[in-house]
Protein backbone atom coordinates (compact mmCIF):
# COMPACT_ATOMS: atom_id res chain seq x y z
CA UNK A 1 0.00 0.00 0.00
CA UNK A 2 1.18 3.57 -0.50
CA UNK A 3 2.32 5.57 2.19
CA UNK A 4 0.07 7.90 3.77
CA UNK A 5 -0.79 10.86 2.53
CA UNK A 6 -0.69 13.80 5.43
CA UNK A 7 -1.59 14.30 9.15
CA UNK A 8 -5.24 13.23 8.72
CA UNK A 9 -4.10 9.51 8.38
CA UNK A 10 -5.55 8.17 11.64
CA UNK A 11 -8.53 10.46 11.23
CA UNK A 12 -8.61 10.80 14.97
CA UNK A 13 -9.08 14.76 14.15
CA UNK A 14 -11.83 14.80 11.87
CA UNK A 15 -15.72 15.30 12.54
CA UNK A 16 -17.78 12.08 12.19
CA UNK A 17 -20.83 13.18 9.88
CA UNK A 18 -23.52 11.67 8.01
CA UNK A 19 -22.74 11.84 4.41
CA UNK A 20 -19.33 13.69 4.51
CA UNK A 21 -17.27 10.54 3.59
CA UNK A 22 -16.91 8.45 0.76
CA UNK A 23 -15.10 5.37 0.64
CA UNK A 24 -13.27 4.21 -3.02
CA UNK A 25 -12.04 0.46 -3.24
CA UNK A 26 -11.59 -2.52 -5.22
CA UNK A 27 -13.32 -5.72 -4.40
CA UNK A 28 -10.05 -7.62 -5.84
CA UNK A 29 -8.39 -6.34 -3.34
CA UNK A 30 -8.03 -7.94 -0.11
CA UNK A 31 -7.14 -4.79 2.06
CA UNK A 32 -9.78 -2.55 0.53
CA UNK A 33 -11.90 -6.17 1.06
CA UNK A 34 -11.31 -5.27 4.37
CA UNK A 35 -12.68 -1.72 4.84
CA UNK A 36 -15.86 -3.03 2.79
CA UNK A 37 -16.43 -5.71 5.68
CA UNK A 38 -16.16 -3.55 8.64
CA UNK A 39 -18.16 -1.24 6.53
CA UNK A 40 -21.13 -3.30 6.15
CA UNK A 41 -20.82 -5.03 9.55
CA UNK A 42 -21.29 -2.14 11.29
CA UNK A 43 -24.26 -0.74 8.96
CA UNK A 44 -22.46 2.34 7.53
CA UNK A 45 -23.56 2.07 4.04
CA UNK A 46 -25.99 4.66 4.74
CA UNK A 47 -23.57 6.67 5.81
CA UNK A 48 -20.47 6.29 3.87
CA UNK A 49 -20.63 6.19 -0.06
CA UNK A 50 -18.89 3.56 -1.61
CA UNK A 51 -17.31 3.60 -5.03
CA UNK A 52 -15.69 0.25 -6.58
CA UNK A 53 -13.35 0.72 -9.17
CA UNK A 54 -11.86 -2.29 -12.12
CA UNK A 55 -9.92 -5.34 -10.78
CA UNK A 56 -7.64 -4.32 -13.56
CA UNK A 57 -4.78 -2.40 -13.04
CA UNK A 58 -3.79 -0.40 -15.60
CA UNK A 59 -0.99 1.96 -16.37
CA UNK A 60 -2.34 4.33 -15.24
CA UNK A 61 -3.71 2.34 -12.18
CA UNK A 62 -7.12 1.47 -10.55
CA UNK A 63 -10.18 2.81 -13.03
CA UNK A 64 -13.38 3.76 -12.59
CA UNK A 65 -15.89 2.93 -15.24
CA UNK A 66 -15.50 5.78 -17.37
CA UNK A 67 -12.01 4.04 -18.59
CA UNK A 68 -12.46 0.44 -18.07
CA UNK A 69 -16.38 -0.77 -18.11
CA UNK A 70 -15.92 -4.03 -16.18
CA UNK A 71 -18.75 -5.14 -15.00
CA UNK A 72 -19.16 -4.17 -11.52
CA UNK A 73 -17.35 -1.06 -12.04
CA UNK A 74 -18.24 2.25 -10.86
CA UNK A 75 -18.39 5.72 -12.30
CA UNK A 76 -16.73 8.28 -10.04
CA UNK A 77 -19.84 9.85 -8.54
CA UNK A 78 -18.43 13.13 -7.31
CA UNK A 79 -15.94 14.75 -9.85
CA UNK A 80 -16.38 11.64 -12.70
CA UNK A 81 -12.27 10.83 -12.16
CA UNK A 82 -11.24 8.36 -14.86
CA UNK A 83 -8.53 7.27 -12.49
CA UNK A 84 -7.62 6.86 -8.87
CA UNK A 85 -4.67 8.88 -9.10
CA UNK A 86 -6.89 11.36 -9.98
CA UNK A 87 -8.12 12.03 -6.50
CA UNK A 88 -4.50 11.76 -5.48
CA UNK A 89 -3.44 14.54 -7.54
CA UNK A 90 -6.53 16.39 -6.57
CA UNK A 91 -6.11 16.04 -3.10
CA UNK A 92 -2.27 16.45 -2.84
CA UNK A 93 -1.05 17.87 -6.01
CA UNK A 94 2.83 17.18 -5.45
CA UNK A 95 1.62 14.12 -4.42
CA UNK A 96 4.77 11.57 -5.16
CA UNK A 97 3.59 8.32 -3.45
CA UNK A 98 1.45 5.07 -5.16
CA UNK A 99 -2.57 5.54 -5.99
CA UNK A 100 -3.50 2.83 -3.58
CA UNK A 101 -7.33 1.60 -2.70
CA UNK A 102 -9.20 1.90 -0.25
CA UNK A 103 -8.83 5.25 -0.14
CA UNK A 104 -11.50 7.34 3.04
CA UNK A 105 -12.17 10.84 0.79
CA UNK A 106 -13.58 13.80 2.90
CA UNK A 107 -16.11 15.58 0.59
CA UNK A 108 -15.87 18.48 2.67
CA UNK A 109 -12.78 19.50 2.45
CA UNK A 110 -11.67 17.13 -1.24
CA UNK A 111 -8.91 15.57 0.75
CA UNK A 112 -7.80 12.26 1.63
CA UNK A 113 -8.58 11.47 5.32
CA UNK A 114 -6.86 7.98 5.19
CA UNK A 115 -5.59 5.30 2.52
CA UNK A 116 -4.22 2.66 5.16
CA UNK A 117 -6.59 0.08 5.26
CA UNK A 118 -6.12 -1.23 9.14
CA UNK A 119 -6.68 2.45 9.99
CA UNK A 120 -9.62 2.58 8.07
CA UNK A 121 -11.08 -0.83 9.74
CA UNK A 122 -10.40 0.65 13.25
CA UNK A 123 -12.03 4.02 12.64
CA UNK A 124 -15.07 2.00 10.73
CA UNK A 125 -15.09 0.10 13.90
CA UNK A 126 -15.57 3.01 16.39
CA UNK A 127 -15.79 6.27 15.12
CA UNK A 128 -19.39 6.26 14.21
CA UNK A 129 -20.84 5.09 16.47
CA UNK A 130 -22.46 7.96 17.92
CA UNK A 131 -24.39 8.75 14.78
CA UNK A 132 -25.32 4.86 14.79
CA UNK A 133 -28.20 2.70 15.94
CA UNK A 134 -27.71 0.87 19.31
CA UNK A 135 -27.53 -2.42 17.87
CA UNK A 136 -24.61 -1.39 15.30
CA UNK A 137 -22.71 0.92 17.51
CA UNK A 138 -23.14 -2.25 20.10
CA UNK A 139 -20.28 -3.96 17.15
CA UNK A 140 -17.52 -3.86 18.27
CA UNK A 141 -14.60 -5.75 16.51
CA UNK A 142 -11.38 -4.67 18.79
CA UNK A 143 -12.92 -4.86 22.18
CA UNK A 144 -10.89 -4.08 24.62
CA UNK A 145 -10.19 -7.53 26.46
CA UNK A 146 -8.69 -9.08 23.58
CA UNK A 147 -6.62 -6.33 22.07
CA UNK A 148 -3.50 -7.90 22.94
CA UNK A 149 -4.79 -11.02 21.68
CA UNK A 150 -6.27 -9.62 18.77
CA UNK A 151 -2.61 -7.70 17.89
CA UNK A 152 -0.46 -10.56 17.80
CA UNK A 153 -3.08 -12.40 15.73
CA UNK A 154 -3.27 -9.61 13.22
CA UNK A 155 0.93 -9.65 13.03
CA UNK A 156 0.69 -13.49 12.79
CA UNK A 157 -1.79 -13.36 9.73
CA UNK A 158 0.19 -10.66 7.85
CA UNK A 159 3.36 -12.58 8.72
CA UNK A 160 2.59 -16.26 8.12
CA UNK A 161 -0.11 -16.06 5.98
CA UNK A 162 -0.23 -12.95 3.57
CA UNK A 163 3.22 -12.09 3.19
CA UNK A 164 4.12 -15.68 2.86
CA UNK A 165 1.80 -15.74 0.13
CA UNK A 166 3.25 -12.82 -1.56
CA UNK A 167 6.68 -13.79 -1.35
CA UNK A 168 5.56 -17.23 -2.44
CA UNK A 169 4.20 -16.10 -5.53
CA UNK A 170 7.09 -13.80 -6.58
CA UNK A 171 9.88 -16.11 -5.44
CA UNK A 172 12.57 -15.47 -8.18
CA UNK A 173 14.31 -19.09 -7.67
CA UNK A 174 13.25 -22.64 -6.60
CA UNK A 175 14.88 -22.27 -3.31
CA UNK A 176 13.12 -19.08 -2.48
CA UNK A 177 9.82 -20.55 -3.62
CA UNK A 178 10.40 -23.66 -1.18
CA UNK A 179 11.37 -21.26 1.74
CA UNK A 180 8.36 -19.79 1.62
CA UNK A 181 5.66 -22.16 0.52
CA UNK A 182 6.60 -25.07 2.97
CA UNK A 183 5.80 -22.34 6.41
CA UNK A 184 3.16 -21.23 4.40
CA UNK A 185 1.32 -24.68 5.13
CA UNK A 186 2.69 -25.20 8.32
CA UNK A 187 0.89 -22.26 9.24
CA UNK A 188 -2.26 -23.22 7.82
CA UNK A 189 -1.80 -26.20 9.65
CA UNK A 190 -1.67 -24.21 13.13
CA UNK A 191 -4.76 -22.46 11.70
CA UNK A 192 -6.51 -25.73 10.95
CA UNK A 193 -5.70 -26.86 14.76
CA UNK A 194 -6.49 -23.39 16.12
CA UNK A 195 -10.38 -23.46 14.50
CA UNK A 196 -11.06 -27.33 15.13
CA UNK A 197 -12.94 -26.28 17.85
CA UNK A 198 -13.78 -22.62 17.95
CA UNK A 199 -16.28 -20.64 16.03
CA UNK A 200 -13.66 -17.59 15.31
CA UNK A 201 -10.36 -17.46 15.38
CA UNK A 202 -10.07 -15.51 18.46
CA UNK A 203 -12.86 -17.94 19.87
CA UNK A 204 -16.47 -17.70 20.04
CA UNK A 205 -16.43 -13.70 19.25
CA UNK A 206 -16.12 -12.44 15.95
CA UNK A 207 -13.26 -9.53 15.58
CA UNK A 208 -11.53 -7.92 12.93
CA UNK A 209 -9.28 -10.80 13.01
CA UNK A 210 -11.89 -13.14 11.15
CA UNK A 211 -11.73 -10.38 8.51
CA UNK A 212 -7.92 -10.03 8.08
CA UNK A 213 -8.29 -13.90 7.50
CA UNK A 214 -10.98 -14.17 6.07
CA UNK A 215 -9.75 -11.84 2.12
CA UNK A 216 -6.68 -14.05 1.88
CA UNK A 217 -8.56 -17.83 3.13
CA UNK A 218 -11.04 -16.40 0.53
CA UNK A 219 -9.19 -15.91 -2.59
CA UNK A 220 -6.58 -18.67 -2.00
CA UNK A 221 -8.65 -21.54 -3.62
CA UNK A 222 -9.98 -19.13 -6.65
CA UNK A 223 -6.26 -17.19 -7.06
CA UNK A 224 -3.60 -17.62 -4.72
CA UNK A 225 -3.12 -21.40 -5.21
CA UNK A 226 -3.26 -21.35 -9.07
CA UNK A 227 -1.88 -17.82 -9.67
CA UNK A 228 0.90 -17.77 -6.62
CA UNK A 229 2.11 -21.60 -6.94
CA UNK A 230 0.41 -21.88 -3.27
CA UNK A 231 -0.95 -25.69 -4.55
CA UNK A 232 0.74 -28.19 -1.91
CA UNK A 233 -3.54 -28.46 -0.74
CA UNK A 234 -6.60 -26.45 -1.65
CA UNK A 235 -8.29 -25.27 1.51
CA UNK A 236 -11.83 -27.15 0.32
CA UNK A 237 -9.78 -30.48 0.14
CA UNK A 238 -6.62 -29.84 2.59
CA UNK A 239 -8.36 -27.98 5.79
CA UNK A 240 -11.86 -28.77 7.15
CA UNK A 241 -12.18 -26.51 9.85
CA UNK A 242 -11.07 -23.49 8.21
CA UNK A 243 -12.97 -24.68 5.06
CA UNK A 244 -16.06 -24.63 7.51
CA UNK A 245 -14.91 -21.18 8.75
CA UNK A 246 -14.54 -19.87 5.65
CA UNK A 247 -18.51 -21.31 4.27
CA UNK A 248 -20.04 -19.88 7.72
CA UNK A 249 -18.41 -16.65 7.21
CA UNK A 250 -20.04 -16.39 3.67
CA UNK A 251 -23.25 -17.80 3.69
CA UNK A 252 -24.32 -16.87 6.63
CA UNK A 253 -22.90 -13.15 7.30
CA UNK A 254 -24.28 -10.83 4.27
CA UNK A 255 -21.35 -8.39 5.05
CA UNK A 256 -18.74 -11.13 3.99
CA UNK A 257 -20.60 -12.20 0.68
CA UNK A 258 -21.76 -8.52 -0.13
CA UNK A 259 -18.08 -7.87 -0.18
CA UNK A 260 -16.50 -10.92 -2.28
CA UNK A 261 -16.84 -10.62 -5.92
CA UNK A 262 -15.08 -13.62 -7.29
CA UNK A 263 -14.61 -12.17 -10.91
CA UNK A 264 -12.93 -9.18 -9.34
CA UNK A 265 -10.81 -10.98 -7.60
CA UNK A 266 -9.93 -13.32 -10.64
CA UNK A 267 -9.37 -10.75 -12.97
CA UNK A 268 -7.49 -8.71 -10.74
CA UNK A 269 -4.81 -11.00 -10.29
CA UNK A 270 -4.70 -12.79 -13.90
CA UNK A 271 -5.07 -9.67 -15.72
CA UNK A 272 -2.69 -7.52 -13.70
CA UNK A 273 0.96 -8.72 -13.14
CA UNK A 274 3.35 -10.37 -15.99
CA UNK A 275 5.29 -12.39 -13.57
CA UNK A 276 3.59 -15.52 -11.58
CA UNK A 277 2.05 -16.56 -14.56
CA UNK A 278 -0.14 -13.37 -15.61
CA UNK A 279 1.59 -12.69 -19.19
CA UNK A 280 -1.31 -14.16 -20.79
CA UNK A 281 -4.14 -12.51 -19.31
CA UNK A 282 -5.71 -15.82 -19.25
CA UNK A 283 -8.71 -15.80 -16.50
CA UNK A 284 -9.05 -19.65 -15.36
CA UNK A 285 -12.81 -20.94 -15.37
CA UNK A 286 -12.34 -22.85 -11.97
CA UNK A 287 -12.43 -23.96 -9.47
CA UNK A 288 -16.42 -25.00 -9.61
CA UNK A 289 -17.83 -23.77 -7.46
CA UNK A 290 -15.87 -20.99 -6.29
CA UNK A 291 -17.11 -21.33 -3.02
CA UNK A 292 -18.69 -24.56 -1.63
CA UNK A 293 -22.70 -24.98 -0.18
CA UNK A 294 -22.73 -25.78 3.80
Amino acid sequence: MSSRPDTQAHGSDIPFRPARYHLYSSSSCPWAAQCLIMLRLKGLEDYIGITTVSPRLGKDGWAFASADSFPGTDSDPLYGSRNVRDLYTRSHPHWKGGFAVPLLWDRKTERIVNNNANDIVRMFNSSFNDILPPDKARIDMYPAELRDDIDYMTHWIKEKITNAILKTGFAKSSMRYCENVIPLFESFDELERVLRDREYVMGSRLTEVDIKLYVDVIRFDTAYCQYFKCNMRTIRRGYPSIHLWLRKLYWRNPAFQSSTDFDHIKNGFFTTFDTCGGATRVVPIGPVPHIEPL
